[in-house]
């Protein structure tokens, strides 16, 4: 239960993502440093508070051994994740970014045959490849069906080209997050607490921010000083708060494909954090009654996903 609440509190925050790149897409800010601008922001914060925890000497020994495994799965659980859905928010509101962004929770699900298990058995410990939780699924296709209903009366409004990259972008992230971090967990098996793998992962996709960015001012010039500060607010409480909570919930289970998913399947609030973001700062309209009836779908969604989820017996994730 420990690692559901984090998950929530996570969603929370991750929640501002959705809403300020929305804000500064609307005002004609680059998607491009909108990406890169969290990531070089979040930097100096990890880092102070990885050094007064007198563990970055670790994390830098655990990084020398596995560099170019640390750069592949950094820079696809930050930079295929995160790219795409700035780019993404220049051509949809948050809230439909934030609702097709819960296919990671199928996503996160469908990732699990790329991963072996170790499972005892009553002839001893055996190795296997995971197995598709299909009652979670089921308790995810809930979720979605919540989803679909709240975005139903809305897509309408917007073009073939507006819907199409705004869905196939976050598809993207939506298996490139889980499958970073499963990846990098299976890499660190319990060395690293969760500060120093963000850290660890912000440095090791480091090359990949400094190439958009050098793209980003080469088509865009600087960014502005209000895309810069509000950066800097998502750099704080999703690139930093929501990270170390996420994760923190995910080492919480990291034994545990099946809780693991009903972890990544409390993310789903954030479609709920958006809507009420949205209508507070940016002044969207209401919801309608049929979107206040999908928000109840996926609380629903996620509350007997986590039930059936706890209900599996744990199991031990082992390198591949």
């Amino acid at each position: 239960m420990r690692s559901i609440v984090l998950g929530i509190f996570a969603s929370f925050f991750f929640a501002v993502t959705f809403i300020l790149n929305r804000a500064m897409s609307l005002a004609e800010g680059s998607w491009i440093w909108i990406a890169s601008l969290r990531y070089l922001f979040m930097i100096p914060f990890l880092l102070l508070i990885v050094i007064s925890r007198k563990n970055l000497r670790p994390l830098l020994q655990e990084m020398r051994l596995y560099w170019v495994k640390w750069m592949i799965w950094s820079t696809v659980g930050f930079g295929l994740f995160y790219a795409p859905l700035c780019f993404a928010a220049a051509y949809s509101p948050g809230w439909l970014v934030a609702g097709t962004w819960q296919i990671t929770i199928i996503s996160g699900s469908l990732l699990v045959p790329l991963f072996y298990e170790t499972v005892q058995t009553p002839y001893g410990m055996v190795k296997r490849r995971g197995t598709i939780p299909f009652k979670g699924l089921s308790m995810s296709l809930i979720i979605l069906m919540g989803i679909a209903l709240m975005q139903v009366e809305q897509v309408h409004h917007f073009s073939v080209k507006e819907f199409s990259f705004s869905l196939f972008p976050v598809i993207i992230a939506s298996f490139a997050y889980p499958l970073g971090n499963r990846k990098m967990m299976e890499l660190c098996q319990g060395r690293l607490d969760s500060y120093q793998r963000v850290l660890g992962m912000t440095l090791a996709s480091l090359p990949f921010w400094l190439l958009i960015s050098i793209v980003g001012l080469l088509t865009d010039g600087l960014p502005k000083v209000g895309q810069m500060q509000q950066s800097f607010i998502v750099a704080i409480s999703s690139g930093v708060v929501a990270t170390i909570l996420f994760f923190r919930a995910t080492d919480l289970v990291k034994d545990n494909m099946h809780k693991l998913a009903a972890v990544e399947a409390t993310q789903s609030l954030e479609v709920l954090f958006t809507v009420v973001g949205e209508l507070v700062l940016l002044g969207s309209p209401a919801p309608a009654a049929l979107s206040w009836m999908g928000m109840v779908l996926v609380i629903i969604g996620m509350i007997l996903h986590s039930y059936s989820s706890q209900k599996k017996a744990p199991v031990n994730v082992t390198t591949a």
